[in-house]
């Protein structure tokens, strides 16, 4: 990946699984060090170094707008460009979804099955559906 798409730094301490989908490369960058396991969806994001993510871990950057009610849904088009920054040292647990614009800052982790809806401040665990404050870890 690092070679083809050119947003891996490459090191010996990476490893990406099998069956990681990249949505948009331009709007990917990844840091050294990092672990991505099976089943990733990157839409968009800036990952730092040393992150882990778990299997089937989502990154969004865009969404369905939804703003209006006199036409469908399915006509009113995407946001775009938002895309998810994940600071150095983060651990994203199994079936995280961290949506669009979303900063998850140094030495956090996000608890398994959570939806990230806000911001998450550095060395803190964050969990549950919207993710809410667990603990910190200092």
């Amino acid at each position: 990946m690092s070679r083809v798409l050119k947003i891996l730094k490459p090191s010996k301490e990476t490893f990406v699984e099998n069956k990681v989908y990249i949505g948009n490369a331009k709007q990917v960058n990844i840091g050294e060090g990092v672990q991505i396991n099976e089943n990733v969806f990157i839409q968009g994001a800036t990952i730092g170094n040393y992150v882990m993510i778990a299997p089937n871990v989502s990154l969004l950057a865009n969404m369905h707008k939804h703003d209006r009610i006199d036409i469908p849904i399915a006509k009113q088009g995407k946001t775009r460009g938002k895309p998810v920054i994940i600071e150095d040292d983060v651990w994203l647990g199994r079936n995280v979804i961290v949506m669009p614009g979303v900063k998850i800052e140094k030495g956090s982790i996000i608890a398994a099955g959570a939806i990230v809806t806000k911001d998450v401040p550095s060395y803190t665990v964050y969990g549950g559906i919207p993710a809410k404050f667990i603990k910190n870890r200092t």
